[in-house]
Formats: C-alpha cells, sequence, structure tokens
C-alpha cells in the first residue's frame, strides 16, 4: 500500500513532466505527449513514467529520443520540484500502451 506523501510526490512528478513535455513538443505539430502514470520506489530513489504518445506511429523513435535526453529533463524536473523535494529521483520512460490494448479489444468484440 502507498503512503499518501508517495502518491502525492507521483502526483507532482506526472504534473510537471507532462508541462516539460507539453513545452517541449510546442515546436511538433501533430505530436502529442502525455504522462499518464509515474510510479515512485518507497526510497524515492527511481520514478518510472509512463507516456502515451500520439500518433502512436512515432512513439518508439519519440521514445528513444526522451530516453536519450533523460539527463536533461531530469535537470528540468529538478529546476521545478527543487523546494518540494530534497532528492531528484532516477527517471525511467516507458510507453503506455493501455489505450491501444483497449482499441484492440474493442476491434475484437465487434467483430
Amino acid at each position: 500500500m502507498e503512503s499518501t506523501r508517495l502518491q502525492k510526490i507521483e502526483r507532482l512528478l506526472q504534473k510537471e513532466l507532462s508541462d516539460i513535455f507539453q513545452k517541449q513538443t510546442q515546436g511538433m505539430p501533430g505530436v502529442l505527449i502525455s504522462v499518464s502514470v509515474v510510479r515512485v520506489s518507497p526510497d524515492l530513489s527511481v520514478a518510472k513514467a509512463y507516456l502515451s504518445i500520439f500518433p502512436s506511429g512515432k512513439s518508439q523513435g519519440l521514445l528513444e529520443a526522451i530516453r536519450s535526453n533523460t539527463k536533461a529533463i531530469r535537470f528540468d524536473l529538478g529546476q521545478r520540484i527543487r523546494l518540494q523535494v530534497r532528492k531528484i529521483p532516477e527517471l525511467s520512460f516507458f510507453i503506455d500502451d493501455s489505450l491501444d490494448y483497449i482499441e484492440n479489444i474493442d476491434k475484437l468484440l465487434h467483430k
């Protein structure tokens, strides 16, 4: 069971990462990156962010670009939340394919 403090930090990271990605993708028309879930380890050292990327055809390329810029993203995140947390967690990014899964289930049910 997660503590209230852990949930607050997860929500804070989700909000700030969403804002960072929104500002980064303003120059890329037709691309939308949203942070669906952030899971933080109990010792607050690692954060796993699950990203929903539209269009899904570009998701692997964008995920690789995001992973290569993880240090810069962590620095930006640190500048934003440095007063709320002591230690900025290491970031790991993954694709959230739950929407694709739901769409696939819907297709199968309508056949």
